[in-house]
């Protein structure tokens, strides 16, 4: 039973990319194998003779039996799940009942990661009571755990704001479960990250200044901190953790950069002093740029380079608690993440003064605001695969524009011969049909324009995530300032659970709001 479980997760994921790469394979075969009999081992050596298909398909056709259920029994399940919702979905906060986040453990299944992350397609085990802690008050009701279980421990912290936790076998994390982001607590938290960022706004040339004198310095260690600082300001890299010893994917963040992550150009691209990088982020997501900096960087990079193996820390006087210790006494709350958080709502605001026009349609100040999130995107180094039903969605839209285009062609001709008959008769009548073609040459051009927009912003977004920047990295008020200013609903930028989220800016923001 175990082993069959786990082979229908691998045959649920049958048509998606992840199936395809040896890591995911690999991993799932020695996981898959721990489930197994004795006997299924002697028998089954090798994933490559696996057939999958029957039950693949069993599974999809059980989604298309779900999809194809009548009205009534779509209503059912959905009337369940909201029972369900209103049972578990909240909590009771300092006497108010507050929307709970995600109510539900994960279930079990294979472990994706995000990028090219090494332990894809290990088996993600169920969660069971006995590996959640309940955090609430003490003269509260505990919930009771299911028949026959017990919690691992039920405690009353009021300094955390996870309501309960556990801890999952891949990488061994904690996962919580949170209030909704609509939160008051949420809210506020929210809040007070986008106020930090615009106090730095105040101290920011005091502090590069500082960065500057320091690369001079006669300490090492000042010398080391003051170019990683650069490059957090620059480049809005993150400042990279110390891991625990074991953790499987070798990612990095500035402070704990290897030699071999990094190459000097004294030239490149036409430009001189070219720093290139190229290490695995968070998420193990790649990061690759080329870029310019400034000679005394650069001079300081080739120093810290000097007479070490490609494995050597690069900062090696350097890590990121003595950075955020210094941080910290340059401005209160201030750490490596403040930067991200400033850079990327600035560099937002600077974009779309540039970009918007006060003249243009809502469809094209949406390009603008996407392409203003995108620059955002790009610093941060928020990307995505290209989505699997791209091609198919673009043809779609290409196909739209095309039989709009020839709807304008023929409008056009309309147009002309409403206009030529106008002018032999003259008359009030001839005079209304001309207006009438001219309003529906006008809307068809609209609507061309509307889907063309579309169409670039779909190119050009294929490979770019806007979506973590804007909730976590933009402070809202500036989008919603923007809206205000330019005649743009907010609806447009924001859906109904982001304006939730984002209740706490909604009022705030005027429309001559500065970061």
């Amino acid at each position: 039973m175990a082993a069959e479980e786990v082979a229908t997760f691998y045959a649920k994921m049958l048509d998606h990319e992840y199936t395809t790469k040896e890591v995911f394979q690999n991993n799932f075969f020695i996981d898959w194998q721990k489930e197994m009999t004795v006997e299924e081992r002697k028998v089954i050596k090798r994933l490559d003779k696996c057939d999958f298909t029957e039950m693949h398909r069993y599974f999809v056709d059980k989604a298309a039996a779900r999809k194809a259920l009548p009205r009534e029994e779509k209503q059912k399940l959905k009337e369940a799940a909201e029972k369900l919702r209103q049972e578990f979905g909240y909590c009771i906060l300092d006497g108010h009942r507050e929307k709970i986040g995600n109510f539900k453990t994960e279930p079990p299944g294979l472990f994706q990661g995000r990028g090219d992350h090494p332990k894809m397609g290990m088996v993600k085990r169920r969660i069971l009571p006995e590996d959640v802690v309940i955090n609430c008050s003490r003269d509260s009701k505990i919930p009771e755990p299911p028949a026959g279980h017990q919690w691992k421990e039920v405690r009353s912290d009021n300094t955390v704001m996870w309501l309960a936790s556990w801890r999952e076998n891949i990488q061994s994390s904690i996962k919580y479960i949170m209030l909704n982001p609509s939160s008051k607590l949420k809210g506020e938290k929210d809040w007070q990250k986008y106020e930090i960022a615009r106090r730095l706004k105040g101290v920011v040339d005091e502090i590069r200044s500082q960065y500057r004198a320091d690369w001079k310095s006669r300490e090492m260690k000042r010398r080391q901190r003051a170019v990683a600082l650069y490059l957090i300001d620059k480049l809005a890299l993150r400042a990279g953790n110390e891991k625990e010893e074991g953790e499987a994917a070798d990612t990095v963040g500035c402070c704990s950069l290897r030699v071999e992550h990094i190459r000097l150009h004294p030239e490149a691209d036409g430009q001189e002093h070219v720093v290139e990088f190229d290490f695995l982020g968070k998420d193990s997501i790649r990061y690759c740029n080329r870029v310019p900096v400034e000679k005394p960087v650069y001079k300081n990079l080739q120093l810290f380079m000097e007479n070490k193996e490609p494995g050597d820390d690069l900062f090696d006087r350097l890590t990121t608690a003595s950075l955020n210790k210094h941080l910290q006494d340059l401005m209160e709350g201030l750490t490596a993440k403040v930067f991200r958080t400033y850079n990327a709502s600035v560099t937002l605001q600077q974009q779309l003064r540039v970009l918007t026009r006060a003249e243009d349609s809502i469809a094209a100040k949406i390009l603008s605001y996407n392409r203003a999130n995108r620059a955002v995107a790009i610093l941060c180094n928020h990307q995505r695969a290209t989505p699997k039903a791209f091609e198919k969605s673009m043809q779609t839209l290409q196909t739209k524009i095309k039989v709009k285009k020839e709807r304008v062609a023929e409008a056009r001709v309309e147009l002309k011969r409403a206009k030529a008959d106008h002018e032999t008769r003259g008359d009030g009548k001839s005079r209304s049909f001309l207006e009438k073609k001219r309003r529906v040459l006008e809307k068809l051009q609209d609507q061309l324009a509307r889907l063309s927009a579309q169409a670039t912003d779909k190119e050009e977004n294929k490979q770019v995530a806007l979506g973590t920047s804007k909730l976590n990295y933009l402070d809202p008020r500036i989008s919603i300032a923007w809206c205000k200013r330019f005649g743009v609903p907010v609806e447009k930028i924001y859906n109904k659970t982001q304006r939730e989220k984002f209740a706490w800016a909604l009022g705030m923001a005027g429309e001559d709001f500065e970061f």
